[in-house]
């Protein structure tokens, strides 16, 4: 540890004036007794005066890490401060901005900062002690941070609004965080509270995806909140987090919807109550085209797509290739499964599937689904071999509980 010590020191003129003072009153008295009869000349000579000495102050001694005037300090590095004689008083750390970094004495005297520091970032320590002597004092360092090579970002999803019961607090981050112990500093430093309170847990799907879940779909109406307390944390070499952030949203009501591949239909729910039943056609049979089984969540919404085969892995010259516009589009998966108006498939729809992969309804079905849906809404699909993974969209419910608390980097 690179420690300051520092020592003090203050006048003390005045004091050896009084100190003189008494001293000459105190030689008069002793001549004084000396000579009853007052047959003294003159006072005593030089050689029998007393002498004195003004003390030397004694500060506290302080030890502080970083030292004074570091550079390139890590942003998780311990800000400490300790008495090594005296006793410490106050210590404050603040940034050039005046903001102020919280921190405490712990049972053996040693003051410590109790959050992480900010990368690129110039600090100011200040601190007050008092002596052995009772010598008070107040010094100040200072320190800058390191500017790392790549700042780390993030960001949170959903960003307010009103979503469906199945949709997850997500922390979606820029580039990979790259080991488990990193990724569990991410996930110690992730907080989120719901009203009314619901039993959840933080897992990943891969090494740039935390999401927390609830263990069963959401109550609606739920009020939910997140922030993100991650400056100072490493996501990498030379890769550091600057920022915190924050999120809320509610969750509306419950839509969860079910495909039957092989009934050919879709069958919407509200509230546990079926409201609509509609007939579709999904993927045709092969390993490029065969809708995922599974329990999907919509990822977003968008009235008009041009849907473009080679984006997904199905090049220009592939038997299979396409490139259509396409309207009343609700996303399912980042590999391009989409419920989507399909006028070109309406006499296959309820009887076989024809399909590229996505749930192709009639114009007036597809825009009734579409307005009557929400990001977070569940859809659930049976009736076909190919299995979704977790990653091709938002794969938390493809777990069950006890398994998506295993995704944990706590664990």
């Amino acid at each position: 540890m690179v420690t300051t010590s520092v020592r003090f020191r203050r006048g003390h003129g005045f004091a050896a004036v009084l100190v003189a003072l008494s001293v000459l009153l105190t030689a008069c008295q002793i001549n004084a007794a000396a000579d009853p009869a007052g047959t003294s000349s003159g006072p005593s000579s030089p050689e029998s005066s007393p002498t004195t000495t003004t003390p030397e102050a004694t500060p506290a001694v302080l030890e502080v890490s970083p030292a004074d005037l570091a550079t390139g300090v890590l942003p998780n590095a311990a800000v400490t401060v300790k008495a090594s004689s005296g006793t410490l008083g106050a210590v404050t750390l603040v940034d050039a901005k005046g903001n102020k970094i919280a921190g405490q004495a712990g049972p053996d005297g040693i003051w410590g900062a109790s959050e992480l520091l900010r990368p690129s970032t110039a600090y100011t320590l200040t601190v007050a002690a008092t002596g052995p002597d009772g010598t008070q004092t107040t010094t100040k360092s200072t320190f800058a941070t390191l500017k790392p090579k790549v700042t780390a970002t993030y960001g949170l999803i959903p960003n307010g609004g009103v979503v469906g019961v199945g949709m997850p607090v997500i922390v979606q981050f820029g580039s990979a965080v790259v080991t488990k112990a990193e990724r569990a500093e991410v996930e110690k430093r992730v907080k989120v509270t719901s009203v009314p309170n619901q039993e959840g847990a933080w897992g990943w799907l891969d090494n740039r995806q935390l999401m927390w879940r609830p263990k069963d779909f959401w109550i609606p109406g739920t009020k939910v909140t997140l922030s993100t307390q991650l400056h100072g944390l490493q996501t990498g070499v030379d890769k550091w987090v600057a920022g915190d952030d924050g999120t809320s949203f509610t969750i509306g009501s419950s839509m969860v919807s079910t495909v039957d591949m092989k009934a050919h239909t879709l069958t919407v729910r509200r509230g546990g109550q079926v409201i609509r039943t509609i007939p579709v056609s999904t993927g045709k049979p092969g390993p490029k085209t065969e809708t995922r089984y599974g329990t999907k969540v919509i990822i977003e919404r968008n009235s008009a797509i041009t849907m473009d085969s080679a984006t997904v892995g199905i090049p220009k010259g592939d038997p299979n290739y396409y490139k259509i516009d396409t309207k009343w589009n609700l996303r399912l998966t980042w590999t391009g499964e989409f419920i989507h108006s399909a006028p070109w498939s309406v006499n296959a729809q309820g009887t076989q599937n024809v399909s590229h992969g996505c749930t192709n309804l009639a114009p007036a079905n597809a825009e009734w689904m579409f307005n009557n849906s929400k990001m977070g809404d569940i859809v659930k699909f049976t009736g076909s071999s190919r299995a979704f993974q977790p990653t091709e969209g938002i794969g938390v419910w493809v777990y069950d509980f006890a398994a998506w608390k295993a995704q944990s980097a706590l664990v």
